[in-house]
């Protein structure tokens, strides 16, 4: 470093008369303020930069932060080294800021409440965002960790034959998981997969208190009896919700047994049925998320239940969801009930075949062993279970033939059997020998089946059929929708003997048969709608030219198009004539096929899905030919 220029030495001057720095500017790094009457003071023994960096490297981040001075900026610090070894401009000598949070920073400090400062004033680092290729690279590190594991496992399973575990069923859900979910259960060291079994156990261990607690007795009876006396299906699903609420949050022994379950999801049908509520309103009621809860513990606690609980609850899903809602509920409680159908009583059959028949759920294993029951408890029945098991059977298409084989042979008398307007109750093992006391309904129903299944040759149909005689006096009015469905009930079970058994000779009287087809052909409750997928069907039908006739009634059933002169009849069957979950016709359906085959006529019928793809084969074709 270059030395000072002494006090002493003139200064050179410039024409103005101000004195020039340019000498200065040569002799020395900074320029001396002597000019202006300041003495200089001594030269610092350090460089003032190289105390600057290494204070920078000692002084924590946070506190640079606080203090108003990033990496680059000088510390405060360092400006009071600076002052010993040069001058201070007037701007940097009034920062009193700086100096304020240096005496803040140090009161802090001494108090012992750095950290929760450090806290306070740190920001938290974002995190880097993953490229494109990072994102492939874990995504193939992954599949080579789930193929290593894949061949890890069958070595196991190879080298373990004999072994039973629970090795065996994690080897059970890597095969049933497909590549995606693999592959989302190796992300993070398989952290996805693991929360996932965690809310599975949680959930399964919460459902798991409604039943493996101790039971306590009082709690149990006052619930039920809360559920019982409840005026409508609000009422008892809030006192069940209200239930399960306490039993989540730690209620124990819970209450709500797989009796009161039954109980409340019978309750909040009959109440439904109790002020005819409307469809739509029983479907939204199911879909509220504690009526989901409910159903979904009465599918925990059904294998639980008694039978009569399982007819219950199968009966409430019938009554509340109708045919759109609980196709895996009722699948679940067929496996259920047919473990258990040895100890139904024949109000369960009844109940259980007819909640799957409105519902246009087929069974067939379940009915088959419905059936085979029904034969062995058959003197227990009442008039109007065996009425409501038959038509059960009848509507799915499903033939009960033990039961018939046993009707067939403990009723070989026809003076046994009479028919009444009023309702029965009796049941047929209180008086064996005391007639039959089917109502008007009851054998419309029965007459109806033995149509469906084909079975109206059978002895015990022809003593029900010869029962009819007795209305001769009693009126069939097409004015109320019971008479109209025991008349049309009637007049197609008339036909059938006439077309299918001629040789028994049982039809109707004359004068019968005219009152039953005059209130079966009424349009008060049989009025037709065409719909616009007809309407395509039939405009297509017209473009082939031939001469088709829509909407053509033949005898008790309108088809939808028919060739007459050709004798060709062309019938769209929609959804409601298959069961939902099989996809077989039901039994009215298979009636009336059989009917108008039996008519003379040659019957093409298709599914309202086939006729569609059909209809969009044709367009396709159209389209290619432009």
């Amino acid at each position: 470093m270059e030395a000072a220029i002494p006090l002493g030495l003139a200064l050179p001057r410039s024409s103005t008369g101000i004195c020039s720095f340019s000498v200065l500017l040569k002799s020395s790094p900074k320029p001396s303020l002597g000019c202006f009457g300041r003495v200089p003071r001594k030269p610092a023994l350090f460089p003032p930069r190289a105390v600057s960096e290494d204070r920078a490297d000692a002084t924590p981040q946070w506190q640079l932060d606080f203090l108003g001075t990033g990496a680059g900026s000088p510390d405060p610090l360092d400006k009071e080294e600076e002052e010993e070894g040069e001058e201070l401009l007037p701007a940097e000598a009034t920062d009193w800021c700086v100096r304020a949070r240096h005496s803040a920073l140090r009161s802090i400090e001494a108090r012992g409440l750095a950290p929760s400062l450090q806290r306070m004033v740190s920001t938290p680092r974002k995190k880097k965002k993953k490229t494109k290729a990072a994102k492939k690279k874990d995504l193939k590190k992954a599949a080579a960790e789930l193929k290593r594991r894949k061949k890890q496992l069958d070595a196991d399973l190879e080298d373990d034959d004999g072994d039973e575990g629970g090795d065996e069923d994690v080897v059970d859900d890597l095969r049933d998981m497909d590549d995606l979910e693999l592959r989302v259960a190796q992300f993070a060291d398989g952290m996805f997969d693991e929360k996932r079994q965690r809310n599975r156990e949680a959930f399964v261990q919460t459902l798991s208190r409604f039943s493996a607690a101790p039971s306590n007795r009082s709690k149990e009876v006052s619930l039920n009896r809360s559920i019982v006396q409840a005026q409508t299906a609000d009422e008892v699903l809030a006192l069940a919700a209200e239930v399960i609420a306490d039993v989540a949050k730690g209620l124990s022994p819970s209450p709500l047994t797989p009796l009161n379950i039954a109980t409340a999801l019978h309750r909040i049908a009959k109440n439904m049925e109790a002020v005819s509520m409307m469809q739509t309103h029983r479907l939204a009621f199911a879909r509220q998320r504690d009526m989901s809860m409910l159903v979904g513990l009465a599918m925990v606690a059904l294998p639980e239940c008694s039978p009569q609980g399982v007819s219950n609850i199968a009966w409430a899903l019938s009554k509340i969801g109708g045919d759109l809602l609980y196709q895996s509920e009722m699948g679940r409680i067929a496996d259920v009930a047919i473990t258990k159908v040895q100890e139904f009583n024949a109000q369960n059959v009844a109940n259980v075949a007819g909640a799957f028949a409105s519902m246009r759920q087929s069974a067939p294993g379940l009915f088959s062993a419905l059936a085979q029951r029904a034969a062995q408890i058959l003197q227990t029945f009442k008039e109007q279970e065996l009425a409501q098991f038959l038509w059960g059977c009848a509507s799915l298409n499903e033939c009960p033939h033990p039961l018939l084989d046993a009707l067939d042979a403990a009723f070989q008398n026809d003076s046994r059997f009479q028919c009444h307007v009023a309702d029965v109750t009796s049941s047929m093992h209180q008086e064996m020998d005391r007639p039959l006391n089917f109502s008007r309904d009851q054998i419309g129903n029965i007459a109806w089946s033995y149509a469906v299944i084909g079975q109206m040759d059978r002895p015990f149909f022809l003593h029900v059929w010869r029962t009819l005689s007795q209305f001769e006096e009693q009126r069939v009015s097409d004015q109320y929708r019971e008479d109209m469905m025991f008349a049309s009930q009637v007049y197609l079970a008339n036909q059938s003997l006439k077309l299918e058994y001629p040789n028994l000779g049982l039809g109707l009287r004359s004068d019968l048969e005219e009152k039953i087809t005059r209130a079966g052909k009424s349009k008060r409750f049989n009025q037709k709608t065409t719909s616009s997928f007809q309407k395509e069907v039939g405009r297509l039908l017209y473009s082939t030219g031939h001469e088709w006739v829509r909407e053509y009634a033949i005898d008790g059933y309108t088809v939808d198009a028919v060739l007459v002169d050709e004798k060709l009849a062309f019938e769209i069957d929609g959804p409601t004539h298959f069961s939902r979950n099989l996809g077989t016709p039901l039994g009215h359906t298979s009636l009336k096929r059989r009917y108008i085959t039996a008519s003379g006529w040659k019957l093409v019928s298709l599914s309202l899905q086939e006729v569609s793809h059909m209809l969009t084969a044709i367009c396709d074709i159209n389209w290619q030919s432009f």
